[in-house]
């Protein structure tokens, strides 16, 4: 693979994960305002702002429900709208950082499952950054030392559910409509979460709850659209892989807008995640230099063995030119 697409899937990814971070921000301050499904709900409605700047000139809306592979469009609806419902129910039940901490077991989820379903290589310093992350988790959480409920419970399920999601995306990467591709992140959010809030919908009491509403549902969508251009560009265990710039997100986001400073051990914890991460950064732009180098060694081999067989061409023409 073009090591250039690679870092532009990367790039995508960062940028989707920023998206999601200030969106959960913006479902944790609707908590006590408004249903977690709801809320949830709101990522599919507000999510079809983007379709018009997705679509393109000869593609149909009704694209979005006539995808070429059913039981990918299947998956990644379902796993969208696990992700959304479990996840605006941890970051309303706990500080952000300690919801991020546990969602952050997602690449451990997207390496394990890149290697069973995709037989994607995965190599032993990538399962060490892995387990860094982990590790991590653990001291931040610390269980058997302080009580888990059903806040960690709904992060767990949100990690899982988002792994599976990129590797839905990966795995649909022929899908040739975009809308259809895009289509499931927003139908899976709305069918699901409709049926979960039922009757306990409420009508938004106030001006600011619609803003909060509007902007976690637009930056959920426009996360999963970077998502989706992400995956198409790069590998799923290395789109997992710029998560951990989500955490930098989530403790500014924590301590500037809900006055929530982190404990030593979140601290810790915080620091060899973001060693897992930083250690995959480095190895895999040491490996992609290498690739482009390659490359670059193999295009002029190219050239010279060309060159070569012009010139050996020239002389077996001259050579038959004379009599």
């Amino acid at each position: 693979m073009d090591p250039k697409t690679l870092f532009s899937g990367m790039a995508l990814a960062f940028g989707a994960y920023a998206s999601f971070a200030i969106s959960d921000a913006f479902s944790k301050l609707l908590a006590g305002q408004l249903n977690p499904f709801e809320v949830a709900f709101s990522g599919g409605v507000f999510g079809f702002l983007i379709l018009p700047f997705l679509r393109k000139p000869h593609e149909s809306y009704l694209d979005i429900f006539r995808p070429q592979q059913r039981a990918m469009w299947v998956l990644r609806a379902f796993c969208v709208f696990l992700a959304t419902a479990a996840s605006v129910e941890a970051f309303m039940l706990l500080p952000m950082p300690e919801a991020l901490s546990l969602m952050f077991l997602m690449p451990l989820f997207v390496t394990i499952l890149s290697v069973v379903l995709l037989k994607e290589k995965v190599t032993a310093w990538a399962w060490l950054a892995v387990v860094l992350g982990f590790v991590g988790v653990l001291i931040v959480l610390r269980p058997g030392v302080r009580a888990l409920h059903l806040g960690h419970l709904c992060a767990l399920v949100a990690a899982f559910a988002n792994a599976g999601s990129v590797i839905a995306y990966r795995l649909a990467s022929k899908e040739t409509v975009r809308l259809s591709l895009f289509g499931s992140s927003l139908i899976g959010p709305l069918i699901g979460n409709a049926l979960l809030m039922g009757l306990h919908a409420t009508w938004p009491p106030t001006v600011s709850s619609w803003v909060y509403l509007f902007g976690y549902g637009f930056l959920a969508a426009l996360g999963q659209l970077l998502m989706m251009l992400a995956t198409a560009r790069a590998p799923a265990n290395r789109v997992a892989l710029p998560q951990y710039s989500q955490m930098v997100w989530g403790v500014v986001l924590s301590y500037v807008v809900f006055h929530q400073p982190l404990d030593s051990w979140t601290f810790v914890g915080i620091i060899v995640l973001t060693f897992s991460g930083m250690l995959n950064w480095v190895r895999q732009r040491i490996r992609y230099e290498r690739m482009a180098l390659k490359e670059r060694l193999e295009r002029q081999k190219a050239k010279k063995a060309a060159k070569l067989a012009a010139k050996q061409a020239s002389k077996q023409a001259a050579a038959a030119s004379k009599p």
